[in-house]
């Protein structure tokens, strides 16, 4: 096992919080540097969340970067996927292997035009390694294993807060938000991209306990950018649930100002300890259906609710794999390209995250 020197970028972020509390507890990590915009705010993260191993700097992703890696194994970026690029020519510049949370779609797009850089450098880009994408790429990978092949797989995200603050708290960025719910949905028809009308309605689906049934819409999602050429799928979509008072505050919110919408994001307030994440994959092939669930919930550890650790742990689980040597993959890859499901989920069971799969066989 390797001891890594990791870098967070984005640390005064939502997700972040959860990612070094995870860091400050995996002996896989010597030393964490927490990098934002906002030193203040990411000493602060650091300190509540990063334990001793944690320093915090300032950090911009578009200009100087590279020098603030120097030293890195690897960087985790949770900043806003707008600075993908960026912090990936960093990572080539200081020799440092990289982790996302994903590229919504058309960034992660761009994002795989670098992989023939990263080849050569010896180095690992690893595209979307969140709870969706990320943990669905793997969950669609282990459905994968039911079926000789799939004729279609649909991905449904569904987070609820079961205490919350009382005032408008998003389950992660106001503008990525807006963005998914704005942009023109991405899904697989006859095996080719298709965009379709945003907010258009996917329906009610049966989420489980403790959600149950609820109504969801069609985003764009960066699983739409590799579900087709990995899995050989000819129909596949996208579908998020977000709890009614969310949804209709980004609907409000739709054409605002840049500037309307980070005093919007300002004033949000962070979701409870109380939240839990649930995603389903549903894969429908070879005469069978396949459907595999993932549950988050609050991991007691960390004192931060489900949503959050749902999509933090992914990514510090696949840092820990590489100090174990189980991703040996260079280039950009995508999750399902070079982690086992088997060996994520059972890093993803110790931060209270439970994966059930079901078969059923279907009438001829």
């Amino acid at each position: 096992m390797r001891e890594l020197k990791v870098g967070v970028l984005g640390a005064a972020g939502t997700i972040a919080p959860a990612i070094l509390g995870d860091l400050a507890i995996s002996a896989e990590v010597s030393s964490v540097l927490a990098l934002d915009l906002n030193y203040e705010r990411a000493r602060a993260a650091a300190a509540a969340h990063g334990g001793d191993k944690t320093t915090a700097r300032a950090a911009d992703a578009r200009a100087g970067l590279a020098g603030e890696l120097e030293g890195l194994d690897v960087l985790i970026n949770t900043a806003s996927y707008r600075v993908n690029i960026d912090a990936m020519e960093a990572c080539l510049a200081a020799g440092c292997d990289y982790i996302d949370l994903g590229g919504l779609y058309w960034v992660t797009k761009n994002q795989l035009e670098l992989s023939d850089r990263f080849e050569r450098a010896g180095r690992l880009a690893l595209l979307g390694v969140g709870s969706s994408p990320g943990k669905t790429n793997l969950m669609a990978a282990r459905a994968m294993r039911e079926l000789d092949s799939a004729d279609s797989i649909d991905i449904v995200a569904g987070g609820r807060d079961f205490d919350p603050p009382g005032a408008f708290s998003p389950p992660y960025a106001v503008q990525t938000l807006l963005d998914e719910v704005t942009l023109n949905p991405v899904v697989l028809r006859e095996g080719e991209p298709v965009e379709i009308e945003p907010l258009t309605s996917g329906g009610e689906v049966d989420f489980g306990e403790p959600i149950g049934r609820a109504q969801t819409i069609y985003t764009l999602h960066s699983e739409l950018a590799s579900f087709g050429a990995s899995f050989g799928c000819r129909a596949c979509s996208f579908r998020l649930s977000l709890a009614k008072a969310v949804e209709d505050r980004l609907r409000e919110l739709v054409g605002s100002s840049s500037e309307e919408i980070a005093a919007v994001q300002a004033a949000a307030l962070a979701p409870s300890a109380e939240t839990v994440s649930v995603h389903l994959i549903v894969a429908r092939g070879s005469g069978r259906e396949v459907r595999v669930r993932s549950i988050t919930r609050p991991f007691e550890q960390f004192g931060i609710g489900g949503s959050i650790v749902s999509t933090a742990t992914p990514a510090v689980a696949a840092v820990r794999l590489l100090a174990h040597g189980k991703i040996d993959a260079i280039g950009a890859r995508f999750p399902e390209e070079c982690i086992d499901p088997d060996e994520m989920f059972a890093e993803l069971a110790t931060r209270s995250c439970e994966i059930t799969v079901e078969v059923e066989e279907l009438a001829a």
